[in-house]
């Protein structure tokens, strides 16, 4: 079979270390386009990938199967939405839009062209977190009460950009970039939400958008999820401690595919996606607990299912609909930090 091409809008870090190593890495797919206005990053795409750089993403749709928006926040929408006009099916990165309503309507306009619609939400394919779901489904843990998961981070100095630097039109701030994993996993792990409560903050001089976020979440079983998200931890809390009526779960550092991908390593490569030992996390009690090895990280495997969605007509990776209801919290977040009050769903 002839491999679908893929158009891929920008070429930042999103574009550059994650989706055009992943695309190129996965069988039946072809990086053939890329938008970016970038000299530099236009030769680095033809040199590496053998792909067209072009100006606009209008130019893409009489030459992709497949359009992938990876520009800036504010234009996930409205690109998402002329793609799927065009007749093409779209993955987005997170966050899919600025509000549950707006992503609604994307998935109703994507259901009505008959076109896939899927998200981005690379955080699944964690190796920490596929433990964790494991642990989880297991009945390991028993009856999970809480958990915890961090994605902290130390920049004492601003990196600058529209990320930090936009107010809220730019949907910039962590609440929306990290905070959009932390809630994903959180329903991923613990199903649907009550309750809503947040702080966040702007620690940074000259910062725009929030910088040091907390998340309290209620969940209609009865388990709570407390999340954050920070630039500003010059001590790094446990990336997960999930605590069950049997045992408990801590795991410290980031998952490794990022860093991997970042140093020009692909999915291809001898141990990507796999942690050392010194590097897993306990499971069990202070008194009897024991290293668990982490499940090997899998990025590749949501454009594996993209592949298959559009050959085969499988499910798509993510359910745009779970990433609606994602947005959902993440809007009450931003209420009930503004407000400083419990918002209920």
């Amino acid at each position: 079979m002839t491999d679908l091409r893929v158009g891929l809008i920008g070429y930042g870090v999103a574009g550059a270390f994650f989706h055009a190593p992943l695309v190129a890495a996965t069988p039946g797919l072809s990086l053939s386009a890329v938008v970016t206005g970038n000299p530099g990053r236009a030769a680095e795409v033809r040199e590496k990938y053998g792909a067209r750089a072009v100006g606009d993403a209008a130019e893409l749709w009489d030459s992709s199967d497949l359009i992938v928006v990876a520009s800036p926040n504010r234009t996930h929408v409205p690109l998402a939405e002329a793609a799927l006009k065009a007749g093409l099916p779209v993955v987005v990165d997170k966050p899919l839009a600025a509000t549950a309503a707006q992503a609604r309507g994307l998935v109703r306009l994507a259901g009505d062209l008959g076109l896939m619609l899927t998200v981005f939400q690379n955080r699944r394919w964690d190796g920490d977190f596929l433990t964790a779901e494991r642990l989880v489904s297991s009945g390991e843990l028993g009856t999970v009460s809480r958990l915890e998961s961090r994605f902290e981070r130390w920049r004492p100095t601003p990196k600058g950009g529209w990320r930090e630097l936009g107010g809220a039109e730019e949907i910039g701030g962590l609440l929306y970039d990290l905070g959009s994993h932390l809630v994903d996993q959180a329903l991923r792990l613990l199903g649907p939400v009550t309750h809503v409560y947040a702080e966040s903050d702007i620690r940074r001089p000259g910062v725009a958008s929030d910088d040091d976020t907390f998340i309290a979440l209620t969940h209609a079983g009865g388990a709570r999820s407390h999340l954050w998200a920070s630039a500003v931890a010059p001590r790094l809390g446990p990336r997960f401690r999930i605590l069950g009526s049997e045992a408990g779960y801590v795991k410290h550092g980031l998952d490794i595919q990022e860093d991997q991908l970042r140093a020009g390593l692909t999915p291809d490569s001898p141990g990507f996606g796999e942690e050392p030992r010194e590097r897993w996390g306990t499971l069990g009690t202070d008194e009897a607990g024991r290293p668990v090895r982490t499940e090997p990280g899998d990025y590749a495997g949501f454009y594996r299912a993209v592949a298959a969605s559009l050959r085969d007509g499988a499910p798509p990776p993510v359910d745009p609909g779970e990433v609606v209801e994602a947005l959902t919290v993440l809007e009450a977040a931003r209420r009930s930090a503004a407000e400083r009050r419990v918002v209920a769903l």
